[in-house]
């Protein structure tokens, strides 16, 4: 099930993100069409030896050598996908070495710099999403970003959700991504692990009693109006603002 790695004629140069100091971005909105590329960037959402059997399976060694390649190419993998309000979600894969991990930012042309949702990594910070606003994202069929495909936009933005309540149509919508987008041998029993596992941190509980817009009470949540490192208030809204569902 060996997929082969986009070459560099496939790449152009990566939207300049306000803020972001960065390495070499490209897009590669082909990488969305190689099931071994989903395995890398879900990974980090499986916290048990029987989740990240039900992800990896038999193509544990093919995803390790596929991730290298990446990696060593040094260029730094970059989606886009737009929301309303000329709004655009940005993920960046870092492949620099011993500091790779998965950026995801916010940003409006009217901004003076991007705002840092959550970081995928072994620091993890987030979650910078909840489920309505992952899905809302996933499904609005907008133009102009690295896909328009519902699947491709829900697992691309999946590392980046925390939420303590998900609907009970949430395994099937996941499974259903999963099955269009990976070769997993079993994308239900998968799909229901990835969400109540959900990454390093855990679920978070969002909110909007007393603020007036949407906060979680994540530890290590940008989002979280009592840490430390919280955007402020005035940022807290326009994210909020420009994510709701």
């Amino acid at each position: 099930m060996m997929s082969s790695v986009m070459n560099s004629a496939d790449l152009r140069p990566a939207a300049w993100i306000p803020g972001y100091e960065g390495g070499p971005l490209t897009y590669q909105a082909g990488l969305l069409d190689e099931p071994l590329f989903w395995l890398g960037h879900l990974c980090s959402r499986a916290q048990s030896e029987e989740t990240e059997e039900l992800l990896f399976g038999a193509d544990y060694d093919a995803a390790g050598d596929y991730r290298q390649r990446l990696l060593d190419r040094g260029d730094w993998p970059t989606f886009t996908v737009p929301l309303a309000e000329n709004h655009r979600l940005h993920v960046v894969h870092r492949t620099v070495g011993d500091d790779t991990g998965t950026d995801y930012f916010l940003h409006h042309p009217d901004w003076d710099q991007a705002e840092l949702l959550a970081r995928d990594d072994g620091h993890f910070m987030g979650p910078g999403l909840s489920w309505p606003e992952l899905v809302t994202a996933a499904d609005n069929e907008l133009p102009g970003g690295s896909t328009t495909d519902p699947d491709a936009r829900l697992l691309l933005l999946l590392p980046a959700f925390g939420d303590a309540e998900v609907p009970d149509d949430a395994v099937v919508r996941l499974t259903v991504a999963l099955g269009a987008r990976t070769s997993v041998e079993a994308p239900e029993t998968l799909a229901s692990a990835l969400l109540a596992d959900q990454g390093a941190p855990g679920p978070a509980r969002w909110t909007t009693a007393g603020h007036g817009f949407s906060v979680n009470d994540g530890e290590y949540s940008f989002r979280n109006p009592a840490n430390r490192f919280a955007l402020s208030a005035d940022r807290l809204s326009r994210v909020a603002t420009a994510l709701a569902p």
